[in-house]
């Protein structure tokens, strides 16, 4: 984009908070139209305005591994068409995989906006659909078992919708009243900025705005500039690891990473990440450069608003086709999101040495999710529900504890879904929610702690979970400990035991009325030795259940006076001087596993009103923290 125009600086930030609030009213008018909870409760969406090249001019972030797709798939549209084949009352429609990074649930709407019959932006909008056909339970090796596939078309021509594209739609999806309206809230949020954005250029004139907007662009590149030229030249790497693939069991896929910093340019390198994996967790292109995208803003301008593509000119990205995260077609793309978190958790990692007061431990990097799908007693309507979205713990820094119960890396913006809600929507009920005690890496400063969330089938139900990061456990930094894997458990009606799934993947099981899927979420990694831990600090969590004694003596050189929970500081500093001499204390290392899986069906049960009062009291008196209950929002 250019312009000729004087760019007025007091215009300039007119037009950077007009942008921003462009972008609020699409995310508002898109929440409040939808039909599905993922979007209007969990957020799971982006929206953004676009330059005429379709470089990002401001994005309203839910979700910020879609930092770099939105701007592809705006590109690969206009490539398509071309600027002269588009017309005002035009809506463009895709969700191919390969161009979006993500997987085929991702509807992706565009809307080109025009200024006196000059096309000066565009609007763009994608958002979770919990259904598009294809496969619900199964673990998929390809995308054609994933759903329906749409090509880039015109879904609306010159303002007149293409009813037989949407027919196509409605055909192979379940629900097609839900599907049809997050398609019309879709349709508004796209039309709101262009609207909005139009309002702009007739208020202030075609130069001002886009002069502005080129102003913004060149002072978002020379902040991030100026951050990248403060970081000490060299090559930075780290590697770390997911569990498998869902398909080839026990088998990890290595991710590795190569950053260099020159001068005020910044070249990540994911040449030595996995190829495409046979299973269901590869992710476009795309995603591959949100990677690297996500991190550079984290590190050099995280709070800088609005978030545009001249943040990113200072950044060199080196990815080769038919990685995890830049796969070529048929490779699956179902948990597209999963592996890109890790990627930016090493990212991280490789510059720690480098940013020692910058970048956090590892997190728990999974965003902890069931698919359920069953048929509601009262008339016996088909329903899906995305649940789980518990968040989980964050790394620590050099100077503070990571946060506990906050959603992924991935999602940003995405919230859970409200017990309440869940209860009232689906024959479910969340017996417990609540934080994990001793979930959160041991560390002078702590990592945040991961959750747990109980919830019983009231009617037969099918219950898939596809997690990752149980035996790649978030990392410490600096001498603090690895935080808790993800994990996900059934505990069948009549049984004292869980049913455990060591690799995280939990596919196509049945529940019965009154058997309960759990999931838990991993703590952050800490940051510093444990026996460095202050005293007070180390004696509020504990009192607050967030560390056991156990763990407090085990890892903290923690002694406490008789059996109360009140340190004995004495004796506490000579533990800990005896520990520092044995090396203590350290991670347990990482064990190869190989896994049984569980059946699936289990013969039907009687349908209790509640479950038994054998295990509620086994609940409550579990080694988590059983009070903090949360509806995290």
């Amino acid at each position: 984009m250019t312009a000729q125009h004087k760019v007025d600086p007091v215009m300039t930030e007119i037009v950077r908070n007009g942008l921003v609030a462009v972008t609020e009213e699409m995310k508002i008018n898109l929440m409040r139209t939808a039909y599905n909870m993922i979007i209007y409760e969990a957020l799971d969406f982006t929206v953004g305005v676009f330059d005429a090249e379709g470089n990002t001019v401001s994005i309203g972030l839910g979700l910020p591994m879609f930092i770099r797709g939105m701007s592809d798939t705006v590109k690969t549209k206009l490539a398509h068409f071309g600027a002269s084949n588009l017309d005002p009352g035009d809506i463009l429609l895709t969700n191919d995989a390969y161009i979006t990074g993500s997987h085929l649930n991702h509807m992706t709407f565009t809307v080109p906006i025009f200024h006196e019959k000059e096309l000066v932006g565009f609007s763009c909008c994608m958002a979770h659909w919990p259904d598009v056909g294809g496969t619900l339970m199964e673990g998929t090796t390809d995308i054609f078992s994933e759903g329906i596939q749409m090509p880039i078309v015109k879904i609306y021509r010159k303002g007149e919708p293409n009813e037989e594209l949407i027919s196509i739609i409605k055909t192979n999806v379940r629900l097609p009243e839900r599907a049809m309206g997050d398609f019309r809230a879709q349709i508004a949020a796209v039309k709101t900025g262009e609207r909005r954005f139009s309002d702009m250029l007739r208020k202030y004139g075609r130069d001002a705005v886009l002069g502005s907007i080129q102003a913004i662009m060149d002072q978002s590149e020379a902040v991030a500039r100026k951050r990248v030229s403060d970081i000490p030249d060299g090559i930075y790497e780290a590697e770390s690891f997911m569990d498998d693939d869902g398909i080839n069991v026990g088998q990890r896929v290595p991710m590795k990473v190569r950053v260099e910093v020159k001068g005020d340019r910044m070249k990540v390198d994911l040449s030595d990440v996995s190829k495409q994996v046979q299973g269901f967790y590869n992710s476009g292109i795309t995603a591959g450069r949100s990677c690297c995208q996500v991190a550079f803003k984290c590190l050099t301008s995280p709070l800088d608003l609005p978030i545009n593509d001249g943040s990113f000119r200072a950044l060199d990205i080196v990815l080769p086709p038919g990685r995890v995260v830049s796969a070529v077609k048929p490779a699956a793309m179902r948990m597209w999101m999963t592996y890109p978190m890790t990627i930016v958790d090493t990212i991280f990692k490789a510059l720690a040495p480098a940013l020692p007061d910058q970048v956090i431990a590892g997190h728990h990097a999974d965003l902890v999710v069931g698919r359920i799908n069953g048929r509601r007693p009262k008339d016996d309507s088909f329903y899906i529900y995305l649940g789980g979205l518990i968040g989980g713990g964050w790394g620590a820094k050099h100077d503070s504890d990571g946060r506990n119960a906050v959603i992924a890396m991935n999602d940003g913006d995405t919230h859970n879904g409200p017990s309440e809600q869940v209860e009232a929507k689906y024959p479910l009920l969340v017996e417990r929610y609540a934080l994990r005690q001793d979930s959160g890496g041991a560390g002078q400063f702590r990592g945040g702690l991961g959750t747990e969330q109980v919830v019983q089938a009231r009617h037969p139900i099918r219950f898939s979970s596809q997690m990752d990061r149980v035996r790649c456990k978030p990392w410490g930094l600096n001498g603090g400990l690895s935080g808790s894997g993800n994990s996900v458990a059934l505990h069948r009606f009549s049984k004292t035991d869980e049913t455990h799934f060591p690799n995280g993947k939990a596919l196509n099981q049945t529940l019965q009325s009154g058997d309960a899927y759990i999931l838990r979420s991993g703590g952050g990694g800490g940051y510093g030795s444990p026996l460095d831990r202050d005293l007070k600090s180390l004696q509020h969590d504990i009192r607050a259940g967030y560390i056991s004694k156990t763990s407090a003596e085990k890892l903290y050189g923690a002694v406490f006076k008789g059996d109360t929970l009140e340190l004995d500081i004495a004796a506490t500093e000579a533990r800990r001087k005896s520990m520092r001499e044995q090396g203590l204390p350290h991670d347990e290392p990482v064990t190869e596993i190989i896994i049984p899986f569980p059946t699936s069906a289990q013969p039907p049960k009687p349908d209790p009103q509640y479950r038994s009062e054998e295990h509620t009291s086994e609940l409550q008196s579990h080694s988590f923290i059983s009070y903090a209950v949360f509806c995290l929002k």
